[in-house]
């Protein structure tokens, strides 16, 4: 049965372009209110691409946090061109085939005013348009995993490629009707396998390809801390606001569904980062604000294949049990002896596993029947146990196809001149920022690289102090030591130039 508008017309031409504008009205064939909304969204979902980018950077060192704000920006240019080229019509061309499209509507071809695959309620040009703000972030996603040691230029190469090869057939065979787990019975509301398992393998695949950084060790990682938590927090912000667009725009539509998709992410992300805290509270004692953005981000990824398609009480399971795994997910690189800088795939890829998975399970058929029109038969609430089963292929196909793929592609990059992967090692040791992009995030010279380190003409003061009583208390001394030196304690510091 499907659901009738009381302004719409209904659409009944064959015209790949929606008919002759200069003679047809084809705004009468959609609601106004449903094009507002998915416009609106994609401009959230475009918000997330700079908050992966302000993320990253406060996790990473000082000296690469430039380099992850402009990977992530340049994921935006380099995708969108792909997308207008040829992304779009080879994941959603109208006629597809079941693992990728044509390019039947190459350069934006017959793509105007006539009724999207993904839903008949939006037109071809702005489902192409939402979508391609999920093209452009996903690499953003995958590309944290240069931190520190990969350059620049093979990135952006990889960025064009890996959209192409691994993005698009991904998602073609998940969202387009012609796609072959579409057709199987695979329920992925907004992206939890083209966009989070398939960057969460690739950032594997990348850090496996790139090698570990100068100093990592297989117990103990890297050892410093997030140096800008407040770029962190920024991050998570334009993310979680991002999200509500992310999710909510993927019900195509101003409807109740929507408003369900927005209410179990945040339900989800909420409880995501509450979790998190106390996992981490457990082990130090301390009120961990990187933890709360982590875990925020877990509970959304966990949420998003599934949000379209469950009912409210479920989104708290999904950001426990998406915290829970994701949170222990991160000593997995210690296990894969893999330097995975940022968790990238314990977020991502392990999170987007674990939403997939729950999806089986919690779908329900009245959820996603609350747009009107969308038949399912559920998961296992409503005892249709084979939709685990469904989901499980999913998750195995996607990992598989974007971890090998990822590698292949690496692989054959860095045979070929001027696009090796990885940067110097004396590059290595100035930062990425420096050696790539000539350019910093901070306008200052920090005066010392670890606490214990003196600057010139410091030695003299450090006598006099050994001197003195040592009545002060450890606070006093850590104050003294940050006033003193105007660097923090993370052990991350570095020396760079400006």
């Amino acid at each position: 049965m499907s659901s009738t508008s009381l302004y719409a017309v209904p659409y009944n031409l064959s015209d790949p372009n929606g008919g002759d504008s200069l003679t047809d009205d084809l705004n009468i064939y959609y609601e106004s209110g449903d094009i507002a909304w998915i416009l609106v969204s994609s401009a959230l979902v475009l918000l997330m691409v700079p908050g992966v980018g302000f993320f990253y950077s406060g996790l990473a060192r000082r000296k690469s946090a430039l380099s992850l704000i402009y990977l992530s920006l340049m994921s935006v240019g380099v995708v969108s061109f792909q997308w207008f080229f040829w992304g779009y019509s080879l994941t959603f061309s109208h006629s597809a085939s079941s693992y990728i499209g044509d390019l039947e509507n190459i350069g934006f071809r017959n793509v105007l005013g006539a009724p999207s695959v993904g839903s008949p309620k939006i037109p071809d040009l702005l489902f192409a348009v939402y979508q391609g703000m999920f093209a452009a972030i996903t690499p953003a996603l995958a590309i944290g995993a240069v931190a520190d040691r990969g350059r620049v230029l093979p990135c952006l190469v990889f960025i064009f490629i890996w959209t192409t090869i691994i993005y698009d057939p991904i998602a073609c065979w998940t969202w387009n009707p012609a796609g072959w787990t579409y057709k199987l019975g695979g329920l992925d509301f907004a992206g939890g396998t083209p966009v989070h398992i398939s960057s969460g393998a690739a950032a594997l695949a990348y850090s496996i390809m790139l090698g570990k950084r100068s100093g990592y060790s297989d117990t103990a990682g890297l050892p410093y801390r997030p140096h800008n938590v407040t770029h962190v927090v920024i991050g998570t912000v334009f993310l979680w606001v991002g999200w509500f667009g992310f999710n909510g725009g993927s019900a195509l539509g101003a409807n109740m569904r929507a408003v369900m998709a927005c209410v179990v992410s945040h339900i989800a992300a909420s409880v995501g980062g509450v979790t998190w805290c106390l996992l981490d509270y457990r082990l130090d004692g301390k009120w961990s604000t990187v933890g709360f953005c982590s875990g925020a981000i877990s509970g959304l990824v966990a949420i998003t294949p599934a949000s379209g398609f469950v009912p409210a009480w479920s989104s708290v399971i999904f950001g426990v049990v998406g915290a829970v795994a994701c949170n222990y997910a991160t000593k997995l690189k210690y296990y894969l002896h893999v330097d995975d800088a940022l968790d990238i795939f314990a977020e991502h890829g392990v999170g987007g596993i674990v939403g997939n998975l729950l999806t089986g399970i919690f779908a329900a058929d009245y959820i996603a029947h609350l747009d009107g029109f969308t038949e399912i038969d559920g998961g296992w609430l409503n005892r249709h146990y084979i939709q685990l089963a469904y989901q499980l292929a999913d998750c195995v196909s996607g990992f598989a196809y974007s971890f090998f793929g990822t590698c292949i592609i690496l692989f054959l990059l860095n045979l070929i001149p001027g696009l090796s992967l990885r940067a110097t090692a004396a590059d290595e040791i100035i930062g990425m920022d420096d050696a790539e992009l000539g350019e910093f995030a901070y306008d200052y010279v920090e005066l010392r690289r670890e606490t214990h380190h003196l600057i010139v003409g410091e030695e003299a003061d450090a006598d006099a102090e050994a001197q003195v009583p040592s009545s002060r208390s450890s606070t006093g001394q850590r104050s003294g030591e940050l006033h003193k030196g105007n660097v923090g304690l993370s052990r991350g510091a570095e020396i760079e130039k400006v």
